[in-house]
């Protein structure tokens, strides 16, 4: 409530902030159709998930194919697997914490693409959305050879990619925040996270209402309590001083 009294900034560190206007740019040159440039932003609402749900995998499967075609993927170039446990293998990172596994992951076969679900998050519908949107991220820069895997960036970026799709809120929501393991942002001494972390969140998703000329965004309502406070710091910030390399159309001409 006494937000106004306080100078307007960034919720992420100068590092973060720099990456993620200079690779929204980057997305925007590969694709160009996205819900920065009016494609819907995708709700955890009937509207955009209509069918039934109750862990199985047919239904599953439905919810992915359902994904695929916000993410622009052609269904039948996914091969849906699940896995069991995959929560029991933790990684330890140079600071001695424990990391937690992967929900989802992503493979390539000669035809298709391999996409395995963690059945311990068969439970949580939106939750497995941002799963699936992840891993069909990954189709779209991998398996489209738009990067390599060995980018210093990939899973951060795949994250964004998310983002730029329309389905930032599912992983906002639930952020799989952890910690570096063994790598900085290049050229400075600030760690860099292996996927989006909260206020990174916050900043890009800050842009899209920026882009989309709205200062309150009604899709922010369907945002968790700490991913709508980072928005709405991030946005303040945008609408305040234009800090931004990565800036609309309508205001790309003149001093930044």
């Amino acid at each position: 409530m006494l937000g106004w009294l306080f100078s307007p900034s960034c919720p992420c560190d100068s590092a973060a902030k720099a990456w993620i206007e200079e690779r929204l740019e980057w997305l925007a040159g590969e694709f160009d159709d996205s819900a920065f440039s009016g494609r819907p932003v995708v709700l955890p609402t009937p509207e955009f998930f209509p069918d039934a749900y109750d862990g199985s995998k047919k239904t599953v499967r439905r919810l992915l194919d359902r994904v695929c075609e916000y993410m622009d993927v052609v269904p039948d170039l996914i091969t849906l697997k699940f896995v069991a446990d995959a929560g029991k293998i933790w990684l330890e990172n140079e600071a001695g914490h424990y990391l937690p596994g992967a929900a989802g992951t992503y493979e390539e076969s000669e035809r298709k693409f391999i996409i395995r679900i963690d059945k311990s998050g068969l439970d949580d519908p939106m939750g497995l959305v941002g799963t699936i949107a992840h891993e069909l991220a990954h189709v779209r820069l991998l398996g489209e050879s738009r990067i390599m895997r060995e980018v210093f960036d990939n899973e951060v970026l795949t994250d964004l990619a998310v983002v730029h799709f329309g389905l930032g809120i599912f992983l906002a929501n639930t952020p799989r925040n952890w910690d570096s393991q063994y790598t900085k942002w290049p050229d400075t001494d600030l760690l860099k996270p292996e996927y989006l972390t909260p206020p990174m969140f916050g900043w890009a998703l800050a842009h899209l209402a920026w882009f989309r000329g709205e200062e309150q965004p009604e899709w922010a309502r369907h945002l968790n309590g700490n991913a709508r406070a980072n928005l709405k710091q991030g946005l303040r910030y945008l609408l305040t001083t234009r800090d931004s390399w990565y800036r609309p159309p309508s205001l790309r001409r003149g001093s930044r």
